[in-house]
């Protein structure tokens, strides 16, 4: 018997997808939870062989919770709506084993469990094409400071949290803007969001 968490903050989502994992005659689901934080205290305490998580929940994120339970035996598989490649490439560093896509059928789910269970990984198919069409081209320095520049920090504050001078910093967001292709530091911000690229 195949042991399953569902994390889903949408009740009636988690309802649905519990009901229907429970049909099946190989599966059961000993656990939901509406929260990552939820989902790792299942894991931890039930020991399930799969954990189905959504990525945006209140709290801890789908993709927190995949890198905290990285080492557990248990396996992630990511069910969302977003088809984004930064939060694709966050869920392969997690090592997370499935990355499907809400609206696909209901059957492909239980089968893309039984595909992971026999040690196969099942990611959604858009995923794969876009994954190379969209490599973040910022440096992790830059996204750094992308991400200071999101929280609403000066140039100043910037310069002083990452120890850098401030005509560094400047340097560095012109250089962001560039690779982006935008003219402004919302515009960047906005596109690296669309792009799951954030932390």
């Amino acid at each position: 018997m195949i042991r399953i968490v569902i994390a889903e903050d949408q009740r009636m989502l988690l309802g649905a997808l519990g009901s229907l994992l429970s049909l099946e005659d190989d599966m059961e689901v000993v656990g939901q939870a509406s929260d990552g934080q939820e989902a790792i205290e299942l894991v931890h305490k039930l020991q399930p062989d799969i954990c189905i998580m959504d990525i945006e929940m209140p709290g801890k994120t789908g993709l927190e919770a995949a890198e905290e339970l990285k080492d557990m035996d248990c396996k992630v598989i990511i069910l969302t709506t977003f088809a984004r490649s930064g939060y694709f490439q966050r869920a392969l560093k997690a090592g997370v084993r499935g990355y499907l896509l809400k609206d696909s059928p209901s059957e492909e789910l239980a089968s893309s469990i039984r595909s992971v269970i026999a040690g196969k990984r099942i990611y959604a198919p858009e995923l794969m094409d876009d994954m190379y069409s969209e490599e973040n081209p910022l440096t992790e320095r830059e996204m750094d400071v992308l991400e200071l520049v999101a929280d609403g920090r000066n140039t100043k504050e910037i310069a002083s949290q990452l120890s850098l001078t401030t005509g560094t910093v400047r340097n560095y967001i012109s250089t962001i803007l560039d690779k982006l292709e935008v003219t402004n530091r919302i515009e960047a911000i906005r596109q690296s969001k669309e792009k799951g690229w954030f932390k």
